[in-house]
């Protein structure tokens, strides 16, 4: 039993932050210790109308939680791993990253169509520089469109128009049905009235139907943990996209528990730290530390433990999808921190590093924001 007072750690607001950090709250309870969750508004979640980039630095959504635990207000911090910059303060440290959750993304359609059934110039919503380079790679006569909010909002964008459309013209047929009162040959077109339909409706479809609709996309794509923990996954229909392709971004699906060095992170650590994740996102984030593309450049890296390897999938990418940079690698697990800093090297040499810096003039040459990889819990 923990003899220091309940454990305080701080979260973001978010529905889906929230949810997550209830992961680890209760996988810290399941080890006798106390938990206080805290929620921190951050840079991030204060602006509403701007694409994550504006913000002029990665961490937005992760500074402010991190200064409160080093100002001792509180014990730890609790972030999406894909969220945090790769260079932290000396006196922080990655206390635990508990099992992390799938890794992959999710295209989401309305119908169930896969990414080869998206008809041809379909508009497909992400925030993320990666994914939207990776569809094109696949898609090219795609149309790609930003798309922020968190989980619920960006699902709501997508069901919106079909269920608008649908409202209507039950509506209409309502309105015929009632203009053929006593008429024993009408046959209504629905067997059911808009009224009862819109009972029907799950509160995600509601909220949808209400929205308003800046533009129609016919697919967005989601990471597949993120919705798995949002509870949404019933409401929509999903395909997994292969990460072989559609490499993840590094840490995605997995979360981290930050806190100052000292007795407090250890105890963190013993208690809830999975060892195989540790390794894995050790291992993309030293890729991507040493590659430092960080939120600029199209990067996606995949490392999964397998036997005494870390088997690690890279994919560098131009902003369009056109030019990119691929390679995968068996790391030793026993030194897989050094050799996942070597394997960066031979990247940067292949190719990688010029696609990099490719994007940071187009990332300092832009008059509009581009998509960023930010967080569906926003």
């Amino acid at each position: 039993m923990r003899t220091r007072g309940t454990l305080r750690l701080a979260t973001r607001g978010s529905a889906l932050a929230r949810r997550q950090a209830a992961l680890v709250k209760e996988a810290l309870e399941n080890r006798r210790y106390e938990v206080e969750l805290v929620t921190v508004e951050t840079t991030g979640d204060q602006i509403r109308d701007e694409l994550i980039h504006r913000l002029g630095k990665t961490g937005a959504f992760v500074r402010e939680l991190d200064e409160r635990v080093l100002d001792g207000d509180l014990d730890g911090a609790i972030h999406s791993m894909k969220d945090m910059p790769t260079e932290q303060p000396d006196e922080l440290v990655t206390a635990a990253i508990p099992e992390r959750g799938r890794p992959g993304d999710l295209l989401v359609t309305p119908d169930g169509a896969s990414l080869a059934e998206l008809p041809d110039g379909a508009t497909v919503g992400t925030s993320s520089l990666r994914r939207r380079a990776q569809l094109l790679s696949e898609r090219p006569d795609l149309t790609v469109e930003p798309l922020r909010g968190n989980v619920d909002t960006r699902l709501e964008k997508l069901l919106a128009p079909a269920l608008q459309a649908e409202h209507q013209e039950r509506s209409d047929a309502d309105k015929e049905r009632k203009g053929n009162t006593g008429n024993e040959d009408f046959e209504p077109e629905y067997d059911r009235t808009v009224d009862d339909w819109f009972d029907d409706l799950s509160e995600l479809e509601k909220q949808a139907l209400g929205r308003e609709v800046d533009t129609e996309y016919d697919a967005i794509v989601l990471a597949q943990a993120g919705l798995e923990r949002s509870g949404l996954t019933h409401y929509v229909d999903t395909q997994e996209l292969p990460t072989s392709t559609f490499v993840p971004a590094p840490g995605q699906g997995a979360l981290a528990v930050t806190a100052t060095d000292g007795e407090t992170a250890r105890e963190i650590q013993s208690a809830i730290d999975h060892p195989r994740s540790r390794v894995e996102t050790t291992v993309e984030r030293t890729i991507l530390a040493e590659l430092g593309g960080g939120c600029i450049a199209p990067i996606g890296i995949y490392a999964i433990v397998q036997g005494e390897f870390v088997h690690t999938s890279v994919s560098v990418f131009d902003r369009d999808g056109e030019e990119s940079v691929t390679a995968t690698r068996d790391l030793p697990i026993e030194t897989h921190a050094e050799a996942a800093r070597e394997f960066a090297a031979d990247l940067a040499d292949q190719g990688a590093a010029a696609l990099i810096d490719t994007a940071r003039e187009d990332a300092d040459g832009d008059a509009e924001p581009s998509q960023e990889d930010q967080p569906e819990g926003k």
